[in-house]
């Protein structure tokens, strides 16, 4: 019996053992048909980016800056399209899983489409320009929190005023453009609680003919500070300028460095750096050869990391020098460089908090 009994389990030891080899060899054969080897080197890693507006939009300009930075740095390889659209990026997404080892994706418009198909290809790392959250095994979102240099901007532009209201022109009110307006219009009221916040949304993310239309409206009703959260502002307060040479116009420009839109107008703005959000990406799906995994990276683009930034600061583009006189001798007067860094250390080290608010900005 006690050989009968050794016998029964050395079978089925092997048939089990054969259940296992068995598993491996078809798991094994399914995974290297849905994905090449991982790469062992970074340069031979692949980025797709399908851009939804034209390259020069800011938000999707910060992006494509960082992920070029990254192609010389690493050597990868970066492709991109742009003005894609929100109803054919899934389709565009679908096309580039098949090719590229990450892809990225801004889905604000078409979320839903655009996590579908990251269902469909759990074996390429997405990482998406999103609000909401990271998605198990293979989907990262970031966003732009860069509230932190914006409240600064609205704290500058209080001082600033002489009339006491300061425009804003947004692109469309969704929660990403929100705190940041929020944002200013709580760092001026700071700084000077009398001051009337002017908020105008045009309604989508590229369209500069009409967010210069609805600045010049609000220069017309008084405003003589202005925050370009989109493109079109610039080009404003240039030809109100032009026409009056005492109408000077400040302007803070938004997500890149845009002294050279308006040059002498333009003082700083928040800047996006994307660097760091990138280099944590590439690093860490190399380190893990080539796994995807899931993250919400908002923390690599705070001032902390590295993510958000004053444009041209230090210096604030040699601004006794470069920007309008006008504005250098306000400057000079309300002690605003000594003002930045002040808060800018504050922030720095923990001791002051930009609040997050979301909520649709109202115009006072």
């Amino acid at each position: 019996m006690k050989g009968d009994k050794r016998s029964v389990g050395i079978a089925t030891t092997t048939v089990i053992a054969l259940i296992i080899i068995v598993a491996i060899v078809v798991g094994a054969g399914v995974y290297v048909a849905t994905r090449p080897a991982p790469p062992i080197e970074v340069a031979k890693l692949k980025i797709g980016v399908p851009y939804t507006t034209p390259i020069e939009e800011p938000w999707d300009g910060c992006w494509h800056e960082a992920f070029t930075w990254a192609e010389e740095e690493y050597g990868l390889t970066y492709d991109w399209t742009d003005d894609v659209g929100y109803a054919d990026l899934p389709a565009v997404l679908r096309e580039w899983a098949g090719e590229y080892d990450i892809v990225w994706g801004d889905t604000f418009g078409c979320e839903e489409a655009a996590r579908a198909v990251a269902k469909d290809f759990l074996d390429v790392q997405f990482i998406f320009g999103s609000g909401l959250g990271p998605v198990d095994p293979n989907v990262c979102v970031s966003d732009d929190w860069i509230h932190e240099p914006t409240y600064i901007c609205g704290m500058i532009a209080g001082k600033l005023t002489e009339t006491n209201i300061i425009g804003v022109v947004g692109g469309v009110p969704v929660p990403e453009v929100n705190r940041l307006v929020n944002a200013f219009k709580a760092g001026a009221k700071e700084v000077n609680p009398d001051v009337k916040v002017k908020i105008t949304f045009i309604g989508e993310w590229f369209n500069p003919p009409v967010a210069k239309e609805r600045a010049l409206a609000q220069i017309e009703a008084g405003a003589d500070v202005m925050y370009a959260e989109r493109y079109g502002v610039h080009e404003a307060a240039l030809e109100k300028l032009a026409a009056t040479p005492s109408k000077v116009i400040p302007v803070f420009g938004s997500l890149l460095d845009q002294y050279e839109l308006a040059p002498g107008l333009v003082i700083t703005g928040p800047v996006w750096d994307l660097k760091p959000t990138v280099k944590y990406l590439i690093d860490t799906y190399t380190m893990r050869e080539g796994k995807p995994f899931s993250m919400d990276l908002a923390e690599w683009s705070m001032v902390s990391k590295g993510g958000a930034k004053l444009a041209g600061w230090p210096g604030l583009h040699d601004w006794e020098t470069r920007l309008d006189p006008d504005i250098v001798a306000k400057m000079r007067a309300e002690g605003i460089i000594s003002m930045i860094e002040t808060r800018w250390a504050q922030i720095l080290d923990g001791t002051f908090r930009v609040d997050i608010d979301e909520s649709v900005p109202v115009s006072d």
